[in-house]
């Protein structure tokens, strides 16, 4: 058998390997829990997979469902529960406050076409963001939604033909209403002692804040109580005004009683009128003017890497709520979306069903047209192989497919078939070799490939990135097509028309 039939089998078996697990779990995935809930301070987590309750065995959403509703109770209840990194123990008169899904049969990821939510297109409102000014954004706003416990959110960054800087925010299972009502206003950035403000965020109040370097990072991690903590540390420079304003609060206080190293208040931060967290004030800061101010925290967790892992959030998302005032200008949004699950479901049936009708007709017209049936399979089986080569790539780098992405795949399989359909009617020819010809439709495919793929470039950028999938999926099909299915088609046709 010929070397590129052989780099085609190998390709589809690699493609099956990305989108299918090598083990298949039962059970159900956490996707989001509630932080300080019951649940959450028992050690339930993100990402585990529950697979029994109270002894009873938990194989889908159905049996989730099932096993707690028991609840509300009007007293608390012991609920056991299993999962594969272990076993917890609750006392509680509710459903535990998580959201749970059903395990993935393949790692192929849907984009918010298909699974639901809402979508905002968001800029300044009166200025141009640079890429600095963009990224800063993006931090901001996943500080923001993080804070009102949404976990299922995409941010990132996208741009138009005509350069301008956009943040795309998409979030599972939202509105359109809540999307606006989360993202629309300037965030509002306030440190307090008891009832007066210290500072507030933004370059007025605070000139500098340390991420990097000596002045930001863990400086202990150590056991406690069955687990362990991580501290972690970082310095922030305020302006002179609001050094002062904090020496004339903190010669207000006190000296802690059970802490005697700290004063009897700590500093709260807010954003958007909503408690982030709560620091000690060293007793040494008490009537001190000084611009200089460590802040520290620490993280928890079952390991030591845990804890290391989670001091690394909460470091980084303190950092992030201290500069967050720092951005002189009001969000717009420029385009808000929502998509019904129900609506997704709906598009992949169709797609599916026109997909295997379109393949059908290919063949059948294929058939007509040479009379044989090995090349109708052919062209069939070839088509297959390029969706699924799409797909694994798409699983393999943690692509979301979205409707953009499927019109893509579309696309490279109706070039595809033009090229299958080139190859065929040059290989009809007579005036030349079988080799030659086969070799003469693979230049003009070769061609065809390169101005089309110059052609796809700007829809990268073209609705401020919204046709981005499209392009991507669209390159990656044509690009698996020439360089991998073309090639052993060829091959293949060669031994057909040999017969």
């Amino acid at each position: 058998m010929n070397w590129k039939i052989w780099l085609l089998i190998f390709c589809i078996l690699g493609s099956l390997l990305a989108i299918f697990p090598t083990s298949f779990s039962k059970g159900v995935i956490i996707s989001s829990i509630e932080q300080d809930s019951t649940a959450y301070n028992q050690g339930l987590r993100q990402g585990m997979i529950i697979t029994a309750i109270d002894q009873q065995a938990i194989n889908n959403f159905e049996d989730y469902k099932q096993a707690l509703s028991k609840f509300p109770t009007l007293e608390k209840e012991k609920l056991t529960i299993l999962t594969k990194d272990g076993e917890f123990i609750l006392f509680t008169d509710k459903a535990p406050e998580l959201t749970v899904k059903n395990i993935e049969i393949t790692r192929i990821k849907t984009g918010l076409d298909l699974s639901g939510g809402a979508r905002a297109l968001v800029k300044a409102e009166d200025k141009k963001l640079t890429v600095s000014e963009l990224n800063d954004l993006i931090a901001i706003t996943n500080e923001r939604l993080n804070v009102y416990g949404l976990n299922d959110v995409s941010i990132k960054p996208v741009r138009d033909l005509s350069g301008d800087n956009f943040m795309l925010v998409e979030i599972a299972g939202s509105t359109p209403k809540e999307l606006e009502d989360l993202i629309a206003k300037q965030g509002k950035f306030e440190a307090k002692i008891g009832n007066e403000t210290v500072f507030i965020g933004g370059d007025k109040d605070i000139t500098y804040v340390a991420r990097t370097g000596d002045q930001s990072g863990i400086f202990s991690c150590n056991e406690a109580q069955g687990g362990y903590i991580c501290q972690f540390r970082f310095a922030i420079s305020l302006s002179e005004a609001a050094a002062k304003n904090h020496a004339d609060i903190t010669c207000q206080l006190g000296t802690n009683s059970s802490n005697p190293q700290y004063l009897d208040k700590t500093l709260d931060l807010y954003l958007d009128e909503n408690l982030v967290s709560s620091l000690f004030i060293g007793r040494d800061l008490k009537c001190s003017e000084t611009t200089q101010i460590q802040i520290s925290g620490s993280g928890v967790g079952a390991t030591r890497d845990e804890a290391y892992d989670q001091a690394i959030i909460e470091m980084k998302q303190l950092q992030t709520v201290l500069i967050s005032g720092s951005l002189p200008f009001k969000l717009k949004i420029e385009k808000l979306d929502m998509i019904s699950p129900l609506l997704g479901k709906e598009f992949i049936n169709t797609i599916l069903l026109a997909g295997i009708a379109a393949i059908l007709a290919v063949g059948l017209f294929v058939f007509i047209r040479y009379r044989k049936i090995k090349l109708s399979l052919a062209v069939l089986l070839t088509s297959l192989s390029e969706v699924l080569i799409i797909l694994g790539i798409s699983a393999l780098f943690s692509r979301s497919l979205d409707l953009p992405a499927i019109a893509g795949i579309i696309a490279a399989i109706g070039t595809g078939v033009d090229s299958q359909i080139i190859i065929l009617d040059e290989s009809r020819m007579t005036n030349v070799s079988l080799r030659e010809r086969i070799k003469r439709a693979l230049t003009i495919i070769l061609g065809t490939y390169v101005t089309t793929l110059f052609a796809l470039l700007p829809l990268m950028w073209a609705g401020a990135g919204l046709l981005k999938g499209f392009a991507i999926t669209t390159i990656i099909g044509i690009s698996a097509g020439v360089f991998i299915t073309r090639p052993a088609f060829a091959e293949i046709v060669k031994k057909i028309m040999k017969e």
